[in-house]
């Protein structure tokens, strides 16, 4: 099952992870889309959702890695 939990961020409103599809799970603040990332695990999904910094981890950490994303929301 699916888990979101809120975060305090400009950029990010939500961070979760879906244990079906074993992607990390971000709500834009902006948009309220959900993009899912393949390739991370649970455990990078809890690091970013406690980050004290959610939107440039998503930015240094999340996109250039290269994982696979598609919009889910």
């Amino acid at each position: 099952m699916p888990w979101m939990k809120p975060v305090f961020s400009s950029m990010v409103s939500e961070v979760g992870w879906d244990d079906s599809t074993n992607e990390l799970l971000v709500k834009w603040a902006k948009s309220g889309k959900v993009s899912a990332y393949g390739g991370f695990d649970e455990a990078k999904a809890f690091e970013l959702a406690n980050a004290p910094s959610v939107g440039q981890m998503v930015i240094t950490e999340i996109k250039p890695s290269g994982a696979r994303h598609r919009y889910v929301g």
